[in-house]
């Protein structure tokens, strides 16, 4: 193809970008937020929250970006390794997984470097504007409006129009391609919600010479609290770059953490050990800032019984899923494999992109399985119930109480969460069996 045009230029936007240098001679990636050589700038405020990359995302990163970690770690970033990576449950430390490695950094750095690496590609350049709309025609896309970001008051503001090839959208849970689809007379993809009504706080701290066996520590409710963060607060900690600690604090309806510096360091105590280390330890850096996500959505493009041709959508413009499970970033470096491999094959950008959207739609379904599962644990999460809502809970409560007393039930267990297996393997008869036996000899 000639060109494709990315609406978007945040993390899964760059990821689509960096697969599509392989396939178009020109791709150009409109962004309307100005972000800085750092990675700072405007854009969604969640992007200063602490945000996981998880052993798969680290996987993919690696394979369309090749060195990148090691650049990364050299800039100050942390890479975890079995013991460095702590997983608790109801307080209770879960065994170690030697495979798991996890990156400690913080989003806007690891997205500028990512940026740095996309925006060397040759045929891949920034446009600052934003998405207006569509330019179609012959039943398939053919380019975007758009308005100029100039700062010159004569071309601010000005209407232009960019053809392209494909289009992909990557404008996040704020994308209008719905609307724009129906005012040209096309069908929106079906929008499902499951309203969680979750709070998270982020602080961070100088990190010293305390926890020098630690990178990531993660601490979450489990069966033995019924979900409920009675026996230990829900919350994360990361060391990331620039010697430092990144804290999230997270809960539901009237748990939601607030902005208070000593309420956060009060349920930073109520935590597992290396959180209430840091609490009582070191130096709180700046404010703590908080966030509401009301619900995780998906759009169900593979439903749609037509489509133009020429148009994907990728990260949360397909589908955002409960933040505090780390998938968001693993999930559009996943979709992008996704677009790479349906192009391989042989599909066309000017056709519509049922094969892409099918591939996609797999691990979209394995991530939004794996969070509505556990956000309908809450007592005030009450629907809707996915195919197979009760066998998967029954089994997932089972699995995780095993894998706090069995290594290899961890390793099944972590496989899923860190989106390097489908959920639908921990109900294999042999995972299954073996958690059968660790909970009756317990």
């Amino acid at each position: 193809m000639k060109r494709a045009v990315v609406l978007g230029g945040s993390f899964a936007g760059l990821c689509a970008a960096r697969v599509l240098s392989d396939h178009a001679d020109e791709v150009v990636v409109l962004e309307a937020d100005a972000i800085g050589e750092d990675g700072t700038g405007r854009g969604a405020p969640q992007r200063q929250q602490l945000h996981a990359l998880l052993s798969m995302g680290h996987t993919q990163l690696e394979r369309w970006f090749p060195g990148l970690t090691g650049e990364l770690v050299a800039g100050g970033a942390r890479l975890g390794a079995g013991p460095e990576v702590q997983f608790y449950v109801d307080g209770a430390l879960k065994p170690t997984v030697p495979e798991l490695r996890m990156l400690g950094a913080t989003r806007p750095f690891l997205e500028s470097r990512v940026r740095r690496r996309v925006m060397a590609l040759p045929g891949v350049r920034p446009l600052h504007g934003r998405a207006e709309g569509l330019l179609l025609g012959g039943g398939r896309v053919r380019g975007v409006r758009y308005s100029t970001a100039n700062e010159a008051p004569s071309t601010a503001g000005r209407a232009e129009e960019l053809g392209a090839d494909l289009v992909v959208d990557a404008m996040g849970r704020a994308s209008r391609l719905g609307s724009w689809l129906l005012h040209d007379g096309w069908d929106a993809a079906a929008l499902h919600r499951m309203r969680i009504d979750l709070g998270y706080a982020t602080a961070v701290f100088r990190r010293g010479d305390e926890l020098p066996g630690t990178v990531v520590a993660h601490a979450s409710p489990g069966p033995a609290s019924g979900y409920q963060p009675t026996l230990s607060e829900p919350g994360a900690m990361v060391a990331v770059e620039d010697d430092r600690w990144m804290v999230v604090l997270a809960g539901y309806t009237d748990h939601r953490p607030g902005r208070d510096p000593a309420d956060f360091l009060a349920r930073m105590r109520r935590c597992v050990p290396p959180l209430h280390e840091v609490a009582d330890r070191c130096t709180l850096l700046g404010d703590v800032r908080t966030h509401h996500y009301p619900e995780s959505r998906r759009r169900d493009f593979s439903g749609l019984r037509r489509f133009p041709g020429g148009l994907v959508a990728v990260g949360d413009s397909v589908a955002s899923v409960n933040p505090i499970y780390g998938q968001g970033l693993t999930l559009a470096a996943l979709q992008a494999s996704c677009l790479s491999a349906s192009l391989r094959a042989g599909a066309a950008a000017h056709e519509p992109a049922w094969d892409y959207f099918r591939r996609a739609a797999v691990v979209v379904d394995a991530a939004w399985q794996l969070s509505a599962t556990a956000d309908l644990a809450q007592p005030h999460v009450t629907g809707p119930y996915p195919r197979g809502y009760r066998l998967a809970r029954w089994a997932g409560d089972k699995i995780t109480e095993a894998s706090v007393l069995d290594p290899g039930v961890n390793q099944a267990f972590m496989d899923v969460v860190h989106m390097r297996r489908h959920p639908k393997t921990l109900t294999r008869p042999r995972v299954l069996a073996r958690a059968a036996r660790v909970l009756a000899a317990r």
